[in-house]
């Protein structure tokens, strides 16, 4: 918990606290003194670090947060949109691919390890169209 807190504490001193704080609308002094983990008579609350991960951008409560239960914070990197036709026609192709893969992977009754692995294959092409997908129609 003490890895967290500091983390938090150093987002808000790496990041010009007087600034900080007036985005957020708290108080500058009030800002340090719940950030600052040897405080015990003042604490964050979760709205004050959303303020902070949101108004600074540093992930580095999260990311101690996160490896504190075995887990990595990977940024997801938006697919470059296409037009919405191309786009659909993609992940009509894609999906085209992965019921091909089914069908000749059941013709046996036997699904066999390289079947699977080709499949995945297949279901991760049919992810990455549709993210395309969805960027396209942010941007349409």
């Amino acid at each position: 918990m003490d890895e967290f807190l500091r983390a938090c504490q150093s987002a808000v001193l790496d990041n010009e606290a007087k600034v900080l704080a007036g985005q957020m609308g708290v108080p500058h002094v009030s800002l340090l003194q719940r950030a600052n983990p040897d405080n015990d008579a003042h604490h964050l609350t979760i709205e004050h670090l959303f303020g902070i991960l949101l108004h600074t951008g540093d992930m580095r409560p999260l990311m101690t947060l996160a490896e504190k239960f075995g887990f990595e914070l990977v940024a997801k990197v938006a697919p470059e949109p296409r037009a919405l036709t191309a786009s659909l026609i993609n992940v009509g192709k894609e999906v085209a691919d992965l019921t091909i893969a089914v069908h000749e992977a059941l013709d046996d009754n036997h699904v066999s390890p390289l079947e699977k692995a080709a499949i995945r294959k297949e279901l991760g092409h049919v992810r990455r169209s549709l993210d395309v997908m969805e960027q396209s129609v942010k941007v349409a």
